[in-house]
């Protein structure tokens, strides 16, 4: 024995053997606790209770037994891997505000013992709230965030399902060079965004990509996130003469600048919505027809259960509970808890390294998803899912219609918009 011990008085205590196998064979837990911070309350409250209900959902497919959904843990009750433990998931409210983000995140890790968070829609929030896990060393799973900033941060317990905008943004164009190969002319690119983390980083990659798929930004235009009057940026989009507006706002937003545009009798050929509040329920909700023609960027469609009947079974499971449909939101939050979950049951474990590696060796097909994406695996080193994917969808007569790539297409693309006086 070291005399040092010997020499301060310490004993080395050694387990018999079974005292060790009693040890390990420690009996799992009843309940796993993982943490959910969203808006919840504040202008974003109605997407905030979308993506809550879509994590409710994973969770009650998880703790129930639905042996005919293809879905990771559906097939038996709890995690089977932990005794068949139930999850709980306990919310945390940010508001749409980053310092409450991080401050509920280190909440939920510190005073409610979760073993893991999923969050946070917004991604000036998901920033702040990843930073807290990372500092108490805690696994942080983003199914709906799409700054690309977020997984450039070399964060090792940060993990991202969803594609990005740098992905989105080359889809912009690519989808505009589609329309330019049809015969529509096609040149000049007015931006509008919102200035937080997410519009910002949007309005970067947008400018960037315009020079290089050889297209002219003629208007470059932020505003303040939660603005009350927009008259002054619209007046300003319609003095541009924009072939195409690509706009990246949240929900408020997005409804006050189509009210504005109708108001001012703004007309341009197209309006290309970097998704967000442009595809929650409540943006066709309040607008009605006047949402019509809209087009955004999405990475999930309910017209794609055409092809993928899972898609078609899981809404309608959504809508008993809420009475509408999914939305990419709700179906993002919904496969980013699974995939969590998933990791959690492979680790068999609720120690956040156990859990941490498991995500890393993630690999869930695409037959196992109701996404249209190729599968989930995370980068090693960045930790974004590599197989995601993108699609355009435009609002036709009160629903999303997949319009791009052109052969996943359940509609045909109208272009140009009709004017607001030939509604």
């Amino acid at each position: 024995m070291d005399p040092d011990l010997i020499e301060i008085g310490w004993k080395i205590y050694i387990p018999s053997a079974e005292e060790a196998a009693t040890i390990v064979a420690e009996a799992p837990p009843e309940e796993v606790l993982i943490g959910a911070i969203y808006p919840l309350t504040g202008g974003l409250a109605a997407t905030g209770e979308d993506l809550k209900a879509g994590i409710e959902l994973a969770v009650e497919i998880v703790n129930g037994e639905f042996p005919d959904l293809n879905l990771p843990l559906a097939a038996e009750a709890g995690l089977p891997n932990l005794g068949g433990a139930k999850v709980v998931v306990i919310f945390g409210d940010h508001e749409a505000d980053a310092e409450k983000g991080m401050s509920e995140a280190e909440r939920l890790i510190t005073e409610e013992g979760v073993v893991a968070l999923v969050g946070c829609y917004n991604s000036s929030v998901t920033a702040t709230a990843s930073q807290a896990a990372e500092r108490l060393k805690m696994p942080f799973l983003n199914p709906e965030s799409t700054s690309p900033l977020l997984t450039e941060r070399g964060f090792e317990w940060f993990f991202r399902t969803t594609p990005y905008d740098k992905l989105f943004t080359e889809n912009f164009y690519e989808f505009l060079d589609s329309v330019r190969e049809s015969g529509i002319e096609v040149n000049k690119v007015a931006i509008l965004n919102e200035n937080t983390l997410w519009g910002t980083d949007v309005a970067t990659l947008e400018e960037r990509y315009a020079k290089e798929y050889d297209y002219e930004v003629v208007a470059s235009i932020p505003y303040a996130k939660e603005a009350t009057d927009m008259t002054s940026e619209v007046t300003t989009l319609k003095a541009a003469e924009p072939d195409v507006v690509m706009q990246s706002s949240y929900v408020s937003d997005a409804i006050l600048s189509m009210k504005t545009y109708k108001d001012l009798d703004f007309n341009p050929p197209a309006i290309l919505a970097m998704d967000a509040g442009f595809i929650v329920s409540e943006f066709i909700e309040t607008l009605g027809d006047d949402a019509n023609y809209i087009l955004s960027r999405e990475v999930w469609a309910l017209d794609l259960a055409e092809g993928k009947p899972l898609i078609a079974t899981v809404n309608e499971m959504y809508k008993e509970r809420t009475g509408r449909n999914m939305d990419g939101n709700s179906a993002r939050a919904f496969t980013g808890v699974l995939t969590l979950l998933d990791a959690i049951n492979r680790a068999g474990s609720v120690e956040p390294m156990a859990i941490r590696k498991a995500l890393l060796e993630t690999d869930i097909p695409a037959d196992r998803l109701i996404m249209p994406w190729k599968g989930i695996q995370f980068d090693p080193t960045t930790h974004q899912n590599v197989l995601g994917a993108g699609v355009i969808v435009q609002i036709q007569d009160g629903e999303y219609k997949t319009v791009w790539p052109f052969d996943l297409a359940s509609a045909e693309l109208i272009w140009p918009m009709p004017k607001w006086d030939e509604r």
